[in-house]
């Protein structure tokens, strides 16, 4: 099923149905009028959406709308939790390495993760809004999961069975504030502006075989300014699935329906020391920040530029015959005027 939020002057938008195709969708009033209520009644509500997600495709349903990307919120426009783990630890290496830090063991066995700000995500068209270049503004492409309630302590097995919904990422970050935020020792938030995720958020049956133990194992697209600048595959070198991830955020606490968990930062080492570019064959990077890295530990010093005001990214994934699985997330970089 493939589910979207559409934008209707409120603050949680108007729950539909999308096709497979990604062409019509159809508001479901009588089920649920928004994403959250669906999720809060999942296991009576869900198979009711799916009934009209059938009919939507084989055609017995007349009415609806065209689906448009730029018409929607994100799937959850805002939720009770988002919380962004580091599953690939070939990212974390890297960040490390660039600036001469020994990565403790324990990175590989405990997963780091963070709370974002979860009441105020940014549609998957909408603008980027940052004040000012020298904040070192950054896309983060990942995949993220939308979860039922999930128990306090829970095994990796059961919370994985928690899964609900999956979406794509952009967790934009503002590098230039990191170091500052990271020295005071309490973790991200300035440097942590709104996410957007992707037009569609959908349930894991929607991948087939490319959904196997927690992860998803297709390239995740990331194209700025126009030009492909990375292709890595989410399900490769992620050292801890989703089952892991939502066991990790919960460790100490319930998690309500309607939390949602990312991947952080989708990075391949790609048989190499840390990854190649896609010009110069090989993957490429899912953040400017990677590249920054490798050009620091190879160079000396980075030479690629954070994104600029009026730059672009895109961020996709296909199935294996080219269809768009979750639409795009397609955003330009713009100045905030203080009002």
């Amino acid at each position: 099923m493939k589910l979207a939020s559409l934008k209707n002057g409120s603050r949680d938008g108007s729950l539909v149905v999308v096709s497979r195709d990604l062409t019509r969708c159809i508001s479901i009033p009588e089920i649920a009028n928004t994403m959250q209520q669906l999720l809060d009644n999942w296991s009576s509500l869900a198979p009711k959406a799916e009934a009209v997600y059938q009919a939507l495709n084989s055609g017995s349903v007349s009415d609806g709308q065209i689906f448009n990307a730029a018409d929607c919120e994100s799937p959850l426009p805002r939720a009770y939790q988002w919380a962004d783990g580091s599953a690939y630890v070939n990212h974390v290496e890297l960040v490390r390495k660039a600036r001469n830090a020994e990565m403790p063991p324990s990175f590989w066995t405990d997963p780091l993760m963070y709370q974002g700000g979860s009441d105020d995500f940014i549609g998957p068209c909408d603008d980027i809004l940052v004040e000012s270049e020298s904040y070192g503004i950054d896309f983060e492409a990942e995949v993220a999961v939308i979860t039922d309630d999930v128990a306090m302590a829970c095994t990796a097995e059961d919370a994985l069975t928690k899964v609900r919904l999956l979406m794509l990422v952009n967790d934009v970050s503002l590098r230039g504030l990191i170091p500052n935020e990271l020295g005071k020792g309490f973790g991200f938030f300035h440097s942590k502006p709104s996410s957007s995720f992707s037009p569609v958020a959908i349930t894991p049956d929607e991948l087939g075989d490319n959904w196997q133990q927690g992860k998803v194992k297709l390239p995740l697209l990331s194209t700025y300014n126009k030009q492909l600048f990375g292709k890595p595959n989410a399900g490769v070198d992620m050292t801890f699935n989703f089952g892991q991830l939502i066991a990790h955020a919960a460790k100490t606490r319930n998690l309500g329906a309607g939390t949602v968990i990312g991947s952080g930062t989708v990075s391949n080492k790609q048989g190499t020391d840390f990854g190649t570019a896609v010009t110069e064959g090989g993957v490429g990077y899912s953040c400017i920040a990677e590249i920054r890295m490798i050009e620091t530990i190879r160079d000396g010093k980075p030479t690629t530029a954070f994104m600029k005001f009026g730059d672009t990214i895109r961020l996709e994934m296909l199935d294996q015959q080219g269809a768009s699985i979750f639409g795009a997330i397609e955003q330009q970089v713009v100045q905030y005027k203080v009002k």
